[in-house]
């Protein structure tokens, strides 16, 4: 990992958590940085002391979330919708989409369960959930279009995968499955923050992601995208005030869903949660998402490099196709529950998940950090 630069140098003085902890731990819940830290406690104490004097400086923090997160996917604000978890932009699509009895979907087995249970929920409804085997997390494609028949009508997937940060190669999902008129949902939250993602090179139909890991955001702060053209393929759900093209009107008894994704916002924001977001989103956009993505490998390679230096074995790919910022590893003969205890002792926070350790970095974290978990791991 080349030596720090003052872009980072002055992105690891946004974050606290470093004063107590070695952080690796971004692919579960992310620490909130200094800036997001701040405009929540002055939430607080304006709605203390204002009420909703002040509302209308607050509503303008959900646009700003909606452009930086539109603008990480390279997407237009108006098909953003700020949802409340990935879970929530999940069952929009499970629960509106246009099933017919004897239709299917396909999904990884490695999927978190977000991503598994609402699509077998739809069994009441003559949907099959068909489940795809993917060892460690790695997605085959040829297999995977291999459940596929005349009557799959979606593929769920994430773009990095929770255990071992497998990254999946969407433009070459999207293309295999819109020639067989197969609609595409990707669950971003592993992913989205730290590595570009084109959404009008790459068509993917419906992606959401929570804001409370790699974006550094509070929890219950999310996205949902849809692309313009499968917008009135969703049947809306969650309807309410908010969902009307003269929403705020409440005289107005004129039933006009709005023509974008805003359709999905039916009721009140999470307004302290979204606020939290924006600033996180802007940290990370002042970065570039491109530099984000650079530093993020320089990071992680540096992490495998050291971890191969004590006989660990690197779990994760790290070839260029399907890396991500997740490594997971194995100490062998120690238990990974028993390293994870000893490391959380000395102030590093890792995680395990499938039966491995898993460290998730970020473009702040520096060789100390490294020094501190390596020390921690042979202590």
């Amino acid at each position: 990992m080349p030596a720090a630069d003052s872009i980072w140098t002055s992105f690891r003085k946004h974050m606290p958590i470093i004063e107590q902890w070695a952080y690796f731990d971004h692919a579960a819940v992310a620490p909130l940085p200094e800036p997001s830290q701040q405009v929540i406690k002055e939430y607080a104490d304006s709605y203390a002391t204002l009420g909703t004097t002040n509302w209308p400086y607050w509503r303008k923090k959900i646009e700003m979330a909606r452009n930086h997160a539109a603008t990480l996917i390279n997407a237009e604000a108006k098909n953003i919708a700020i949802v409340h978890s990935t879970t929530e932009g999940i069952g929009l699509v499970a629960e509106g989409f246009d099933w017919r009895d004897g239709d299917n979907v396909v999904v990884p087995d490695s999927e978190f369960p977000s991503n598994l249970f609402p699509w077998m929920n739809l069994a009441g409804r003559g949907v099959e959930t068909r489940r795809v085997h993917c060892p460690e997390g790695r997605i085959d494609l040829d297999q995977l279009f291999g459940a596929c028949d005349q009557r799959t009508r979606l593929i769920s997937l994430s773009w990095v995968g929770f255990t071992t940060g497998w990254r999946t190669d969407l433009a070459a999902v999207c293309e295999m499955a819109h020639v067989r008129g197969i609609r595409v949902f990707v669950d971003a939250i592993q992913g989205m923050g730290v590595l570009p993602l084109d959404v009008q090179a790459v068509p993917i139909d419906f992606l959401a992601a929570d804001g409370h890991k790699w974006m550094l955001g509070p929890e219950g702060a999310g996205v949902f995208y849809v692309r313009p053209d499968r917008l009135e393929e969703l049947h809306p759900l969650g309807v309410g005030w908010n969902s009307i093209q003269d929403a705020g009107n409440f005289s107005n008894p004129e039933f006009r869903l709005k023509t974008n994704a805003g359709r999905y916002e039916g009721g009140t924001y999470n307004m302290v949660g979204t606020a939290g977001l924006a600033a996180s989103l802007e940290l990370l956009a002042n970065a570039g998402i491109h530099n984000v993505g650079e530093r993020l490998y320089a990071v992680t390679e540096e992490l495998c490099e050291r971890l191969k230096s004590i006989n660990a074995t690197i779990v994760s790919t790290r070839d260029e196709n399907h890396w991500s910022g997740i490594v997971t590893f194995d100490i062998p003969d120690e238990s990974p529950l028993a390293i994870k205890k000893r490391c959380e002792e000395r102030g590093v926070a890792v995680n395990s998940r499938g039966g491995h350790l898993r460290a998730s970095p970020h473009v702040y974290t520096n060789a100390d950090d490294i020094d501190q978990l390596m020390d921690a791991i042979s202590a």
